[in-house]
């Protein structure tokens, strides 16, 4: 299968692995399944969803393949930073990828996307591809922002990603200014601006939620609770650490963030009350297995027993694997051929991504200026004509 046809619904002609899938009536039926959250929703002045979530064997499988391969994205990410291929900063996901899929399967693209520095599987969610994902981080032309983003930049504009931000917590007000678009133009949409644990002191947070409460915008602020902000725990950097009752006067819904099906539920709920009422605060409650960074080895302030209990106890993939056995949508072998097609997808798009070359020295001068002005960028003593936009 193509790279590029990453996340979609398993159809009937892929790989070996699917085709096995597909020759299996009930993998691809869209005849409804109910499903219980592992845990129930906790509310701050709101009314919970339910706990009961509707869901199809096609979905379910669909949830398994797309998290694999953010996993396994992620996997290939560590090797390829370790072999200096990529450079500068370069933060994981791997743990959390059931609110990328969950969110993603909550909503439509009409909807909006905004996130901090840990971008790479919700770029995978809005429709990016492997190559394209590859070679940003690899600093290549093919990549996502043609190279010149790294792993901290990733954005995907026709499909309302907006990256992908450095400065912490600053993704959040932007988040609210493409609500009050939304609400402008009328749209029944809504946007999703998500921020980590360490970042939800930030006072340009409560800024952005106090306008937004006022003018009632379709902001859904999603704090991923991963537990650290680099490598403080959150009991240790906030008074209150439970982010979503933080609005005070702004709804709120803790979320086992490691339940795609829990997810999904929750961002089909907010959407809806956010459109209708204004914005809601998400506390999703995951876990990164890797360091904040890759600078950071991860285990000088949580013990290794803590990761593997967590993963052993909480993983989103494993757990999927489990529901996916137990309503008998294949068998252990058929995930583990899809488990072997996705490892073989992830390392021809690394491949591809190698040929990409890097970008020329001339793209250090564009997407600086608006084209069209005449505008001429010098060199720092301004004696030298470096380049003229078009």
């Amino acid at each position: 299968m193509a790279a590029a046809a990453l996340l979609r619904r398993v159809p009937a002609a892929r790989a070996p692995a699917t085709a096995l899938m597909a020759a299996r009536a009930i993998s691809g039926s869209t005849a409804p399944l109910t499903i219980e959250t592992s845990v129930p929703f906790t509310s701050h002045i709101v009314d919970p969803p339910s706990r009961d979530v509707t869901t199809t064997p096609a979905e379910i499988l669909t949830f398994f393949h797309d998290m694999s391969v953010m996993r396994r994205m992620e996997i290939a990410a560590d090797s390829l930073y370790k072999a200096k291929l990529i450079r500068g900063f370069c933060h994981l996901y791997d743990g959390q990828e059931a609110v990328a899929v969950g969110m993603e399967a909550a909503i439509t693209r009409s909807d909006s996307i905004i996130t901090a520095y840990r971008d790479h599987c919700t770029y995978l969610a809005r429709g990016g591809d492997l190559v394209s994902a590859f070679a940003e981080l690899m600093g290549r032309q093919a990549g996502c922002s043609r190279g010149k983003g790294g792993s901290m930049h990733f954005y995907k504009k026709d499909a309302n990603f907006y990256g992908g931000h450095g400065i912490v917590g600053a993704q959040v007000p932007l988040g609210c200014g493409l609500a009050f678009a939304q609400k402008y133009r009328k749209e029944e949409s809504a946007t999703f601006a998500l921020y980590g644990d360490g970042a939800a002191n930030q006072g340009q947070l409560f800024e952005a939620l106090n306008i937004s409460a006022l003018w009632k915008l379709p902001a859904i602020l999603v704090c991923e609770n991963n537990h650290y902000g680099m490598g403080t725990a959150e009991w240790r950097a906030a008074k209150s650490p439970a982010y979503y009752k933080r609005g005070d006067y702004v709804p709120g819904l803790k979320v086992d963030g490691m339940d795609v099906l829990a997810v999904k539920q929750a961002c089909k709920f907010a959407k809806e009350h956010a459109i209708a009422n204004g914005p809601i605060v998400l506390e999703m409650d995951t876990y990164r297995y890797h360091g904040h960074s890759m600078s950071d080895p991860g285990s000088t302030y949580r013990t290794r027993d803590e990761i593997s209990g967590v993963r052993q106890e909480r993983d989103p993939i494993e757990r999927v694997r489990k529901l996916i056995l137990a309503h008998d949508l294949a068998t252990p072998a058929e995930l583990k051929d899809m488990e072997k097609e996705i490892r073989k997808e992830v390392d021809d798009a690394i491949a591809k991504a190698k040929e990409s070359p890097i970008p020329d020295t001339s793209e250090l001068f564009t997407n600086v200026y608006v084209k069209g002005f005449g505008v001429e960028s010098f060199g720092a003593d301004r004696k030298e004509l470096r380049a003229t936009l078009p």
